[in-house]
């Protein structure tokens, strides 16, 4: 150490090339070397978290470590050097090096904190890198990176919700509150844009297939906070689809307990959407299948959609919502229509087997399941049992939208006509045994749609009177092979009697005067095994030789030769 140097005031002393050194620059490059291998070697979700911080983490930490790499570099040089120093003991060389070695340990322990101990979380002062962010990991569209993404999301799912304005019911009549028109705050204004952001199909996939975790903190955060009226209309949908797509997904395990186990009891995921019958009304769009993906739907796929339909309707009927409910009135439609296809089973000798008959049994069950829940909670007294067709819609119940569901069933239905055994295993045992004999829908809500149905099939009837057409005819066809020929007394039958009566009376009189008026349509009203002797004017049904029976039955059905100028509004 040479002799001190004084100048106007101040003394400088060489540095002591030899003096104690814990921080230099080859510690400097040593930590540094350990830096950058954490760094390369942290996935996507690190680099996710690290990038939306509350503050420029990635600026901040090159800046510091970049000025720390400069001072630690002159420090050495400066000592080895023995260049001149401020004499004193305000600044030591140890507290210099302790100074810099501090700084550069916080520069890596906040890191550490927003990467691995404290992952950040959408709010006012990240809004925007967090939006940046995100935004360009779903334009990059990486599978593998879109699954990290996902799980990542569930951290942020309360404070997007929580942010987000809330349009309620006004969304779905495009009203706008006079709060609105002004811009929103840039953290509401992001929210607002993140979910339209992650209702990317994409993103709604992986959300699926590896992080469920993130819908579901979603819709609890929506049902918990009362805030139904956020922009997640298309992230609702594509979820949904993409659940029905993949059989792996909730949707799937969220079945019976005795299928799944404690989660099929549970159901936390199905629960958490479908339960709260105003979150998913105000929503929209949570029960709209693809238009497109549900032509491909299998019956397990029906099957699964059936059941978030009626866990929908349950919240429902037990919320007293009296009201029409636009959600459930278009899954109805959805689902009477599942089995539209099974005019492709004519002439098919087994139709057992084909999917278009299991996805019969589906929405045959979801009417036998529907109907139940109305029985549980009674017939309200305000629920009438016609609705004139002058009154139309404003006074139609969800009774009356399951009767017409049935109707379009057995219409469906109608359209297989042969062969003869086939047509009575869907007509029959699919359809109308399920819902009318063996006392099937007996309880006060069944008894109800019931009715409404019988009046809705002899309506359609004696509609062709005015109006011959091919609707009618198959409608026809139906009950006369369903109900038969002839009237037993049989107590299975009872249900469905009077319809049995009235139509078989309408047919006795009409049937020779439409044949006459087009034969094409009275021969749409037959099926296979049923036809018309016009020689002796009666219909003829024929029951083939097998089994037990060695030869052929038949019965025969007398017909009038003209009809009468008007028929009788048969109580049906």
């Amino acid at each position: 150490m040479g002799a001190d140097q004084c100048m106007w005031g101040f003394c400088f002393v060489q540095l002591n090339r030899n003096g104690l050194k814990f921080f230099g620059f080859s510690e400097f490059l040593a930590g540094l070397a350990l830096m950058m291998l954490v760094w390369t070697i942290a996935d996507v979700r690190y680099r996710f978290r690290v990038r939306t911080a509350p503050i420029s983490l990635q600026g901040i930490t090159f800046s510091v470590v970049a000025t720390i790499g400069v001072l630690t570099l002159l420090t050495d040089l400066w000592r080895a050097e023995q260049w001149l120093v401020p004499k004193g003991n305000l600044l030591t060389p140890a507290s210099w090096q302790a100074v810099l070695g501090g700084l550069f340990l916080l520069t890596f322990l906040t890191w550490t904190w927003f990467a691995f101990i404290r992952p950040p979380i959408y709010g006012r002062y990240n809004a925007e890198r967090f939006a940046q962010t995100l935004y360009r990991f779903i334009l990059k569209g990486s599978p593998a990176e879109l699954a990290v993404i996902a799980d990542e999301l569930a951290y942020s799912a309360r404070a997007l919700v929580h942010y987000a304005t809330d349009r309620g019911r006004l969304k779905n009549y495009r009203l706008e509150q006079e709060n609105e028109k002004k811009p929103p705050p840039k953290v509401k204004g992001y929210a607002n844009d993140l979910l339209l952001l992650i209702a990317d199909k994409r993103l709604c996939r992986a959300i699926v297939e590896s992080s469920p975790s993130t819908a579901l903190a979603i819709f609890q955060a929506m049902a918990d906070m009362n805030k139904h009226g956020i922009q997640v209309e298309t992230f609702a949908k594509n979820i949904v689809n993409e659940a029905l797509a993949n059989k792996d997904s909730f949707l799937y395990h969220e079945a019976e307990g005795y299928e799944s186990g404690l989660i099929g009891y549970h159901k936390p995921l199905s629960q958490a959407m479908f339960t709260h019958y105003q979150m998913v009304e105000t929503i929209g769009t949570l029960l709209d299948p693809d238009i497109y993906g549900k032509r491909e739907w299998d019956a397990e796929q029906w099957k699964a959609y059936c059941r978030v339909v009626l866990m929908t309707l349950r919240s429902y009927v037990k919320e007293g919502q009296g009201g029409h409910s636009f959600v459930l009135y278009r899954a109805k439609g959805y689902i009477e229509n599942a089995a539209s296809d099974l005019y492709t089973l004519n002439e098919l000798t087994s139709i057992w087997d084909s999917d278009s008959s299991r996805r019969l049994d589906v929405v045959v069950e979801f009417v036998k399941d529907a109907v139940k829940i109305l029985d549980e909670k009674g017939v309200h007294d305000q629920v009438r049992i016609r609705v004139r067709e002058k009154h139309g819609h404003p006074r139609e119940t969800f009774y009356d939208h399951i009767a017409s569901m049935i109707f379009e069933v057995i219409f469906h239905a109608s359209a297989v006509r042969s062969p003869q055994r086939g047509c009575w295993s869907i007509q029959h045992n699919s359809v109308w045994g399920e819902l009318f004999n063996f006392n099937c829908l007996d309880g006060p809500a069944g008894k109800v749609v019931k009715f409404k149905v019988r009046r809705l099939l002899y309506d359609e009837i004696t509609y062709m009177k005015r109006f011959p057409n091919f609707k009618g005819a198959k409608i026809l066809g139906f009950c006369l092979n369903v109900m038969g020929l002839t009237i037993r007394q049989d107590d299975n039958d009872k249900d469905s009697r009077a319809l049995q009566r009235a139509v078989l009376a309408w047919t006795r009189k009409n049937f020779v005067w439409l044949h006459g008026y087009n034969p094409r349509v009275a021969e749409a009203c037959l099926v296979d095994g049923i036809t018309f002797d016009s020689a002796n004017r009666q219909l003829v049904r024929t029951s083939p030789a097998e089994g037990l029976r060695r030869e052929p039955s038949y019965t025969y059905f007398e017909l009038d030769p003209a009809p009468l100028d008007s028929e009788d509004d048969a109580s049906v």
